[in-house]
């Protein structure tokens, strides 16, 4: 089932294609690239399953290749300049396009890097991950981590288009698989219960990749983001909606240590977090948290921050977030599920006990 989606940002609009397959697709490449010059940018593990394939399809184009060490932890500003160093040492032009072909890491790293380069050249995504595929693809955030903070550094910068290939997933560990799950669960609990109801319903069917299954959950993640990101480009106020959990989540990252836990990983911890503190506020019924925690753990992913963090680090943690303002720090909370909204409306005492009560794991 080949599908074609689009993020509606008027002149800069651009469409997602999901099918398997898509990948090796010339024609999908060719109508979004201007120039004759493409750089391809991967990391070790994906390059050495599909950048053969990839490179098949750009026949005829000046193409290049840089391959970066994979894993969270080089998702830092001297990596990141490695992609400079190729451009420029084949002297690419600013008619040229960067192809990310990856994870999130992948795809947020070759976007800031196109942004800048020559101030701005086009860029295209091909995520090889489900947490990229749903999430990270779409939407035009970009960036680099920073010791103190995650995806500190970057900019807003929209993709050309989007080539999600479901056929990589087949490749990808389980473990990456429920951590892409972690963001698919977010878009039923910000604004889509019918779609946390299906999850409830298909989940053992999503874990073992049935096909129909998987591309309906990819599907409707994008439908989901994509008019959330149509609606509030650059983040001045619904668009924080889809940082559900990811303000725990980023804490947990920095925390531990870039790369020990998966980014979905700690987002479902973090999301685990926003529904007890909110069910702490009378915003969530004790029922909906156990329905939460419930389908966390059935997607293989933690419900509870590490214990090496305590709640004191975690506080400290969360004061170094793109989300605090003048000094007030601000979460996506929920008022049941699929009614959550951003707030700096909450008891810090009650947020000291969630922090207690969910340092566990």
């Amino acid at each position: 089932m080949n599908r074609t989606l689009r993020v509606e940002l008027g002149e800069r609009s651009y469409p997602i294609y999901i099918g398997a397959g898509n990948m090796a697709a010339a024609d999908l490449y060719r109508q979004h690239i201007a120039g004759a010059q493409v750089m391809v940018v991967s990391n070790e593990t994906v390059a050495s399953l599909y950048l053969d394939r990839l490179m098949s399809a750009l026949h005829g184009f000046k193409a290049g290749s840089v391959i970066l060490p994979d894993g969270e932890e080089y998702k830092n500003l001297e990596v990141w300049n490695r992609i400079f160093d190729a451009l420029l040492q084949k002297r690419f032009n600013r008619r040229c396009t960067l192809i990310a072909l990856g994870g999130g890491v992948v795809g947020d790293m070759t976007g800031f890097a196109a942004a800048c380069y020559q101030r701005g050249v086009p860029f295209i995504q091909v995520p090889t991950t489900l947490l990229a595929q749903v999430d990270s693809s779409v939407g035009g955030k970009t960036g680099v981590n920073h010791p103190l903070g995650k995806n500190m550094i970057g900019a807003f910068y929209q993709p050309r288009c989007v080539i999600a290939d479901t056929e990589t997933l087949n490749t990808l560990d389980d473990r990456q698989l429920s951590s892409g799950i972690a963001e698919v669960i977010k878009y039923g609990l910000i604004d889509d219960p019918e779609f946390f109801a299906w999850l409830e319903a298909n989940m053992q069917a999503l874990r073992q990749r049935e096909p129909a299954t998987l591309a309906y959950a990819i599907e409707r993640s994008c439908q989901d983001k994509a008019r959330i990101v149509a609606a509030d480009e650059l983040e001045a106020g619904q668009r924080a909606l889809l940082n559900l959990g990811h303000t725990f989540g980023h804490a947990i990252e920095t925390g531990v240590g870039y790369g020990e836990w998966l980014h979905g990983e700690a987002i479902a911890a973090g999301i685990c977090m926003a529904a007890s503190l909110s069910r702490r506020l009378d915003w969530l019924s004790a029922q909906d948290e156990r329905r939460i925690e419930a389908l966390v753990a059935g997607a293989g992913l933690p419900v509870a921050a590490p214990a090496s963090l305590g709640a004191d680090r975690f506080l400290e943690l969360m004061a170094v977030d793109k989300k605090v303002l003048e000094g007030r720090l601000r979460l996506v909370l929920l008022k049941g599920i699929g009614g959550a909204l951003v707030t700096e409306k909450f008891d810090a005492g009650l947020l000291r006990n969630t922090l207690a009560e969910n340092v566990r794991a």
